[in-house]
């Protein structure tokens, strides 16, 4: 039974408090501490580490833990090591002093993004050997940088503000997205690997298996410019005015589907208006308008034929209007969860033998498990949390010390099946 008393506490919850405190925080992240201490916890294990850099000051740090037959293919434990900012002003307690109230709860930026999971795969490997347990397939726990995305309205000092965050759109082209094409990624021999998930508000645990494309596109619309007491033929707020009567059209179509039919947003495509740029002056007729769209493909859609269409719109818009992609992500195959798959066989096995009520869904977001996907890895999305309000990127983010230890637990019993698999 955990305390709440520091003196008597959980040595995982020490550990996972002492993680908290590590300012690894955007956009200026100084990771030397945390190098510190994961090498710290690898040699509490006796286990060997090394630490590759794909890009300048950017440590991918792998724990490893040699099997029995170690030409299987491995297990991958990943998690990402930085958080997003935060505004002190507006938290209850020091966002990274990992406050923990009368009730168990502990208080830190990246208590549920994601340094939760990254000691709870430290603390299952840490109970496997002194239960000097042995499994078949070696084990990898990867520390990466790269953060997860999401498109918040949140209170901010009282008032509401939607906010956009750092994510592994942009931190994972610098972590994982390299590191899966290097031969250091290669010698892992990766066979299956975990990467995060999100909490749960009831009792169920939420499982990710895929992810949907993304798209930020641009669409740049030229016409006639002059003055704005005139009625200019071809000018670029026409067009524009076309493009984004097409583009929040769709959108609407995709709310109601998702309405209609009870969908998550996982499940659908989202459509967001993100930028809008052009203009001089208020009297004066732009020569050239610019839009900006962040879409998320859902995986049921022909990317190709939704290219096309868009395309399409561009032409009957008119002439002088371009489109231009900032970020066209491929498409990446969700992990099959299928009888044929046997590490999702084994996962949800452990689940059901724990009588543990899950649901699975497409991430609504972004994670490095997408590109671990890539690669032809499967991959699962899971961070047991259940009965814990989501609050990831917000003020007073907090994860109760039960909820931690208890998914120590679950990892406990999963990972020892997917090593045996």
């Amino acid at each position: 039974m955990a305390s709440n008393k520091d003196g008597d506490e959980n040595e995982a919850v020490t550990n996972f408090r002492e993680y908290l405190r590590i300012p690894t925080v955007h956009p200026d992240v100084d990771y030397s501490k945390c190098v510190e201490f994961l090498l710290r916890q690898a040699q509490s294990l006796n286990l060997p580490s090394n630490i590759y850099y794909m890009a300048p000051g950017k440590p991918i740090v792998i724990i490893t833990w040699v099997g029995q037959k170690p030409e299987l293919p491995s297990i991958l434990l990943n998690s990402h090591t930085d958080v997003v900012p935060v505004y002190p002003e507006c938290w209850t307690h020091d966002p990274f002093s990992a406050h923990k109230d009368n009730n168990g709860n502990i208080y830190a930026r990246g208590a549920q993004d994601m340094k939760c999971v990254g000691i709870q795969y430290i603390e299952t490997i840490r109970k496997y050997i002194k239960e000097k347990l042995v499994f078949d397939r070696t084990i990898h726990m990867s520390f990466v940088p790269g953060l997860c995305v999401f498109i918040i309205c949140t209170e901010y000092c009282n008032e509401y503000y939607l906010y956009f965050v750092l994510d592994e759109e942009t931190g994972g082209d610098l972590g994982m997205k390299l590191f899966v094409g290097s031969p250091e990624f290669a010698s892992l021999n990766v066979g299956f690997a975990l990467d995060e998930g999100l909490a749960s508000n009831d009792d169920s645990f939420s499982i990710y298996y895929g992810e949907r494309t993304l798209w930020h596109l641009e669409v740049k619309c030229s016409g006639t410019p002059g003055h704005g007491s005139l009625i200019h033929e071809n000018t670029a707020g026409e067009k524009l005015h076309y493009i984004i009567n097409k583009f929040m059209n769709w959108r609407e179509q995709e709310k109601l589907r998702m309405k209609s039919c009870k969908l998550n947003v996982g499940d659908v495509t989202t459509v967001n208006l993100t930028m809008l740029n052009g203009g001089c002056q208020i009297n004066v007729v732009p020569p050239e308008l610019t839009v900006g769209f962040d879409v998320r493909l859902s995986v049921a859609v022909d990317i190709t034929e939704i290219e096309n269409i868009v395309k399409k719109w561009c032409e009957e818009a008119g002439e002088g209007v371009t489109l231009e992609f900032m970020c066209k992500s491929a498409y990446i195959q969700p992990t099959s969860l299928t009888p044929e798959n046997p590490w999702w066989v084994t996962f949800k096995n452990e689940c059901d033998k724990m009588n543990l009520k899950t649901k699975t869904y497409i991430f609504p977001g972004a994670t490095d498990s997408r590109y671990i996907r890539e690669v032809g890895i499967p991959a699962i999305g899971f961070s047991p949390m259940n009965n814990t309000p989501i609050l990831l990127h917000d003020h007073d983010e907090f994860l109760n010390e039960k909820t931690f230890l208890d998914g120590i637990d679950i990892y406990y019993n999963i990972i020892k099946s997917l090593a045996s698999v």
